[in-house]
């Protein structure tokens, strides 16, 4: 059975050509084939019905020609093949990871305000597509937090300890021995906890904040206990840390390798794919590559 490839998204940008730099690194690590696509975009009003398209019909693609070029004469090569389309980049993209391990894309790209953090086609990608999606930002962006106490490589993940997702985590710990490098794990708990009072004020509860640190570091602890025993050569630190779980994972993005979210799974009342709120503002202000994980389909 031959090995999906790994997908690199470009468009003739910078944004594509470190989308580029970050799929080959992935695709030698797996293994695996590398497959770099260029989506020329259609005018949506004048295509609304071209969704999915095949190759374009001239060979020449500016976009190819500069990714073959920039992949000239690298150390390590994997086996690599350009392959342009013609269609909506934000409906075609999604589609792509029907058929890769990975996809990965530039945080913007051509096209769209300048202003965006994200452009549109990352943020259709990520919501949508069957396979992981990794989002390469661009450098620079700043984040508030201090440096890891430790350095070396660092693969970052976020735990809902109430929720926990394991394709997330089995991505997570996989990635991270793929790398040599540590996981660290964020368990966010809320805090300080309040209730409401009979006068509709908030009134915070007497509890003791280390009583809760433990309690989730414990349960954490638990959850991650099976996925050390599969990766036994990852060294995964649990962080039991109060605020909000988008917070401490942009705060831990500064100086990683990989921050790895969840996508939320459908639910009767809204079936269709959504990201959560964490999700999305990680994708906005995250400082390291982001990747997104959709959860596995339910087994029947």
């Amino acid at each position: 059975m031959s090995t999906l490839p790994v997908i690199a998204a470009v468009d003739g940008s910078d944004d594509g050509l470190r989308a580029l730099d970050w799929a080959l690194d992935a695709a030698h690590r797996r293994g695996a084939p590398l497959r770099v696509v260029h989506v020329r975009q259609y005018a949506a009003w004048a295509q609304t019905d071209v969704l999915v398209a095949g190759p374009p019909d001239t060979a020449e693609d500016p976009a190819l020609d500069q990714a073959r070029a920039h992949l000239q004469g690298r150390a390590f090569a994997v086996p690599t093949e350009y392959v342009g389309m013609e269609g909506v980049p934000g409906a075609l993209l999604p589609e792509l990871g029907a058929d890769a391990q990975l996809l990965v894309l530039g945080s913007r790209g051509r096209g769209g305000f300048a202003g965006l953090l994200l452009g549109s086609n990352g943020m259709a990608a990520a919501r949508d597509a069957q396979c992981p999606v990794v989002v390469v930002p661009r450098p620079g962006r700043e984040v508030h937090g201090e440096a890891p106490a430790e350095p070396g490589p660092r693969v970052v993940v976020g735990l809902h300890v109430d929720s926990p997702d394991d394709a997330t985590l089995s991505f997570a710990f996989t990635e991270a021995e793929l790398r040599g490098a540590r996981l660290q794990v964020v368990a966010a708990y809320p805090w300080p906890v309040q209730t409401w009072a009979a006068a509709g004020q908030m009134m915070p509860l007497v509890i003791d904040e280390v009583s809760i640190e433990s309690e989730t570091r414990v349960l954490a602890d638990g959850l991650l206990a099976p996925y050390r025993g599969r990766h036994p050569d990852v060294r995964a630190d649990t962080h039991a840390v109060p605020g909000d779980a988008a917070g401490n994972l942009v705060a831990s993005s500064k100086d990683a390798d990989l921050i790895v979210v969840g996508r939320h799974r459908r639910r009767l009342l809204a079936p269709a794919r959504m990201m959560g709120s964490v999700t999305h503002a990680v994708l906005l202000h995250a400082a390291a590559p982001i990747a997104v994980v959709p959860p596995a389909p339910p087994q029947e």
